[in-house]
């Protein structure tokens, strides 16, 4: 099965038709105001209104209230709900689209609280004290491997780069990839050159 590619923190609308050129499967989009790649609701709608139907539109958020995902997900025609906080099981699955729980990875115990999570898939990103993620480091990729036990499908996150991803979906086989700042020019920025060395990198594994 081909590795699905998602280009993360997009804030304009080049930058979001250069990933869907290159072959990116999904973009997301940061509706988290601390985050130095965070988006308005509108700009989001705006970008996501010009996007082919089979782009996945991902909703980012960090602790968020209700109203706030249940608007971005009516103007953005969200597909897919991303939470980075300390949303609880509950919270992430009482939207009525697919969800994914995003977990900050730091050793073999920060496994345990997967199976808490009934989300459709899990995000896998690297553990830095005081960041919600974004951070362009990357964790023990075994700790990926073991993680799929628990059933769902895999996003890895944490440090990808168009030179190390070809290796990282050799070893964890995950069902799909994450990148922001692996792929930016400055942050909220990307430099197109590395987001199609990206995806092409992916895919030379396929």
């Amino acid at each position: 099965m081909e590795t699905k590619v998602k280009i993360c923190g997009i804030t304009n609308l080049d930058d979001a038709l250069a990933a869907v050129e290159a072959g990116a499967d999904a973009l997301g989009f940061m509706l988290y105001e601390a985050s130095p790649r965070c988006v308005s609701i509108e700009a989001a709608q705006a970008i996501a209104a010009k996007l082919p139907p089979h782009i996945l539109r991902v909703g980012v958020f960090v602790n968020p209230e209700p109203e706030l995902v249940m608007l971005a997900m009516r103007r953005c025609d969200l597909s897919l709900l991303q939470f980075h906080g300390n949303e609880t099981p509950d919270f992430c699955t009482q939207f009525g689209v697919m969800s994914m729980k995003a977990f900050r990875i730091k050793d073999a115990d920060s496994l345990n609280q997967l199976s808490d999570f009934p989300t459709d898939a899990f995000l896998l990103d690297s553990f830095v004290a005081g960041k919600q993620g974004g951070t362009g480091e990357k964790f023990n990729w075994e700790l990926a491997v073991e993680a799929k036990k628990f059933g769902k499908p895999i996003f890895l996150a944490g440090g990808l780069t168009p030179q190390n991803v070809a290796e990282a979906v050799r070893q964890v086989q995950p069902f799909g990839v994450d990148v922001s700042s692996g792929v930016e020019a400055s942050p909220g920025k990307k430099d197109h050159d590395k987001v199609r060395a990206f995806i092409q990198a992916v895919r030379s594994v396929q």
